[in-house]
């Protein structure tokens, strides 16, 4: 395996999406068109529900691990206008849409939702639900800072139909969370997830991180072993994205020799899976486990896992709105973002304007290239038809895939890939044989985190 790590260590989208956004075709996007796909899939599929991401930017301190878009602040006097801007925008979509939507899915995401006040975050959901239709089964989360989410917080968007709640926890070793900038002690985690059943949350997640600097396969066995005494309902085993180039000045706190080796970090992988595996999770699919009472497992069994901008999710919503700044939206026929500066995102907004700067219009190859690599991510295998032949140029995937088969990380017939369990590690390696944008365009610089 560490020979296939070396082969294959090389850097690759996370296919959030497909087109990745550094292939979004801007020239061809506009605000007017964006709206004009928006409108398309409501009338489509309104009677199927809408999903909302909500981005809440702040953090009182700098994780240095972190890669999202964020404002480092302790002045809490910015909450107010924030989320006055987020409902104006909501509106400005309502407005769009012209008819209440039935909400399926609304996550909160950050930054550090937790940043907010408990009345704020109430005011902010509730301001959103008062013009809409609430799904009977919708799903509403929020990630969760152990040191700062407060038993009121629970309560409260508990209260307001929220039971699913992710903290984000990385590592336990106090020498990682130094480095990193995200100290919080075990009894900290175990405490507020056991807050969050004690009130009814019906799935507690736990985000993990392997490959983090000075991190160790033993760090990843402790963490595990302090993790079993809680088992969440879901876990996030995620790799370490390095990507200084792109997440400013967090990631430059340490020396890139204080980074595992990709085989050391490979291995980190390999044994946090295996010891998941032995504690009574299933593999939902990339970095993504739970067990099998939580939803994403029962989605797996009848097939209707989806993957979207927010992660896995257990049904496909044909229309995504994300709120706030630095969101991005998908309408299945096109992505959105918004600006990513504050202060412009709520200048916009106040001026009627949908604060969308950029984006992608999908052609007909890039759907059915997104089908095939969601259906790897989520299912890990995918079939073509033969009509589909004259879109794509199968021919060309398959040679890419040939030496992936010869490696034994995937198992080719006729019109149907399937990703071995060997190879289910590399299944970003994987999906980048489908991705003939990349393939056309190689970047000059690196724009992706290694894939291992």
């Amino acid at each position: 395996m560490c020979d296939l790590t070396q082969k294959y260590n090389i850097p690759g989208p996370r296919y959030t999406s497909y087109p990745t956004v550094p292939y979004w075709d801007l020239d061809h996007f506009s605000g007017q068109k964006w709206k004009e796909s928006v409108a398309r899939s409501f009338r489509e599929s309104k009677g199927d529900g809408i999903s909302l991401y909500i981005h809440l930017p702040f953090c009182e301190s700098m994780c240095t691990f972190c890669g999202c878009h964020k404002r480092i602040t302790k002045r809490h006097e910015v909450e107010t206008p924030y989320i006055n801007a987020v409902l104006q925008e909501w509106n400005l979509y309502r407005d769009l849409l012209g008819t209440k939507p039935i909400i399926k899915e609304l996550h909160l995401g950050g930054g550090t939702p937790t940043f907010f006040s408990p009345e704020n975050l109430v005011r902010l959901v509730e301001g959103i639900l008062r013009s809409a239709h609430l799904d009977e089964e919708a799903q509403l989360s929020f990630e969760g800072h152990p040191n700062n989410t407060t038993t009121t917080h629970l309560q409260a968007l508990y209260a307001v139909g929220f039971e699913r709640v992710c903290f984000g926890v990385q590592d336990y070793n106090p020498k990682v969370q130094l480095a990193i900038n995200r100290v919080q002690p075990f009894e900290n985690v175990a405490a507020i997830t056991a807050a969050a059943r004690e009130i009814g949350y019906t799935s507690v997640g736990h985000d993990l991180v392997y490959g983090l600097p000075f991190q160790t396969r033993e760090d990843v066995e402790q963490t595990l072993r302090l993790t079993s005494q809680i088992m969440p309902d879901r876990i996030a085993l995620y790799s370490y994205a390095h990507v200084p180039w792109r997440s400013g000045n967090g990631q430059r706190g340490y020396r890139d020799e204080d980074l595992p080796s990709a085989e050391n970090k490979k291995l980190q992988q390999e044994t946090g899976k295996q010891i998941l595996g032995n504690m009574g999770y299933q593999d939902i699919g990339m970095d993504h486990f739970a067990l099998p009472t939580d939803t994403l497992s029962k989605a797996l069994k009848k097939g209707s896992l989806h993957r979207n901008f927010m992660g896995y999710t257990p049904f496909r919503t044909q229309l995504m709105i994300g709120l706030g700044v630095s969101s991005i939206s998908d309408s299945w026929y096109a992505f959105a973002q918004n600006v990513k500066n504050i202060e412009e995102y709520q200048h916009l907004v106040a001026q009627n304007i949908i604060p969308v700067y950029r984006g992608h219009l999908l052609n007909t190859e890039d759907q059915l290239i997104r089908k095939h690599i969601l259906n790897l991510m989520c299912h890990f295998e995918t079939s073509w038809r033969e009509d589909q032949t004259a879109i794509l140029n199968f021919e060309q995937i398959l040679h890419s895939l040939r030496e992936l088969e010869n490696d034994g990380l995937v198992n080719i017939d006729t019109n149907r890939i399937v990703v071995t369990p060997k190879g289910r590690p590399f299944v970003r390696n994987v999906s980048m044989a489908f991705d003939l944008r990349l393939q056309r365009k190689q970047p000059e610089t690196q724009l992706f985190s290694m894939t291992v």
